[in-house]
């Protein structure tokens, strides 16, 4: 059988949610997809409620079993498993308005995919944000691919890959599956320039739940891994001849993907010399110096490299008096 989309949906140890998650999929006002369900070693009962919730629905499914091999590794079978002529993600502890597929199916349909708004949910399911679409897009009906590119690396517009709905045909990248972190980043952005148009749904349909986790202090650095993912995407893009896209990624995103990364440690209270021996070994303080764009971000980019640690307790002493 065709099916106009096929919905992917990768599964760890998602017993809490992914019932809601499967029902929120099932509850669609849209009649002619699949769902592709890839268990990737989950140890808990995620498997029992997927055939449970799934047992008498007429949707048509897949249930694919795999030793634990990652995120990446699960998405990867499902697009080989895909036979929808669209393919979406969802995540297992997400949920999808009902209007979900059909808004991106009918923006889509007669472009190379389609982009909806993403709203953020606390883990009981309640909405964090509800704002209105972004500035930069709202009332179009489609955006050309590479003005939404450029709008995620000048961080615009930042946007998750599953907002997007993706031409079959036209994944002509699959996840990375030795990435540590950034691997969805990655997907979206290499595989919409193989895109020329999207379609754009007019309200959000979907929403990512934050879960309820205290912040980490052990010093684990992967979220600088970034770095590596984006110098690799320009990489990606001089091959295909968008040296403009590299030249943002170098000037804009590198820069200010570190800085956020920085401040995110920071604001986490990991440790000052270990945060600053990662950023030395990774050579990050000399990418920082490549940015090219607004005075105030360039400003704080300068006053950090001046002095990182008079910035870092000056920033500390500033975050203790308002909190």
């Amino acid at each position: 059988m065709d099916f106009d989309v096929s919905v992917i949906v990768p599964v760890y140890n998602a017993s809490k949610y992914i019932e809601e998650t499967l029902k929120s999929i099932l509850n669609q006002n849209f009649t002619n997809f699949e769902i592709i369900i890839i268990n990737d070693g989950s140890t808990d009962n995620s498997l029992e409620i997927i055939k449970k919730t799934l047992k008498d629905s007429k949707v048509s499914n897949k249930i694919i079993n795999q030793n634990n091999q990652g995120v990446s590794k699960a998405r990867n079978i499902g697009i080989e498993n895909a036979q929808g002529k669209y393919v979406i993600f969802v995540d297992d502890d997400d949920i999808i308005a009902e209007n979900h597929i059909s808004c991106l199916y009918e923006n889509g349909k007669n472009n190379d995919g389609s982009f909806t708004e993403m709203l953020k949910i606390t883990e009981k399911g309640s909405i964090i944000d509800n704002q209105e679409l972004y500035l930069a897009i709202q009332e179009k009906s489609s955006i050309l691919s590479i003005d939404l590119i450029k709008l995620e690396l000048n961080m615009e517009i930042p946007f998750s890959f599953c907002q997007i709905m993706y031409k079959n045909n036209l994944i002509k990248e699959k996840f990375n599956e030795n990435a540590i972190y950034g691997e969805d980043t990655e997907f979206a952005l290499k595989n919409l320039i193989h895109m020329k148009y999207l379609g754009i749904c007019d309200k959000p349909t979907y929403f990512y739940r934050q879960r309820e986790n205290s912040a980490t202090k052990k010093a684990d650095f992967k979220r600088f891994e970034i770095v590596n993912i984006f110098e690799n995407l320009a990489i990606y893009y001089q091959k295909h001849n968008h040296d403009d896209l590299a030249e943002i990624i170098k000037t804009k995103r590198i820069p200010k993907a570190i800085f956020g990364n920085l401040m995110y440690f920071f604001y986490n209270n990991y440790d000052y010399s270990q945060t600053m021996d990662k950023m030395d070994k990774m050579n990050l303080f000399e990418k920082l110096k490549n940015f090219k764009g607004e005075s105030k971000f360039s400003f704080k980019i300068k006053l950090f490299l001046l002095n990182p640690k008079l910035y870092y307790k000056t920033w500390k002493k500033f975050k203790d008096e308002i909190s």
